[in-house]
């Protein structure tokens, strides 16, 4: 299918409504703008960050932010015994 919002319509109009309320949160989720909520530091921050992965910089992994937190992957997990 060459119309990528012509396909989504069509799959839409398949779901049943229990399920249409689910995939209405998530385009709305999708397509909110949140900078009206930001202030000057995090907007700085937000550009910054994306001119950082640009240039190819790397994030972390989950398993490095749990352990910088000093939690175990099990203790994420929530594994008993972590």
């Amino acid at each position: 299918m060459s119309d990528p919002r012509q396909h989504v319509h069509e799959l839409i109009d398949k779901l049943p409504p229990t399920q249409l309320s689910a995939v209405a949160a998530l385009l709305e989720a999708m397509i909110h703008d949140d900078d009206d909520e930001l202030s000057e530091e995090d907007r700085l921050a937000v550009a910054a960050s994306r001119e950082y992965f640009q240039k190819g910089g790397q994030g972390l992994s989950l398993e490095e932010v749990a352990a910088s937190l000093g939690f175990t992957m099990d203790q994420v997990r929530g594994r008993k015994g972590g």
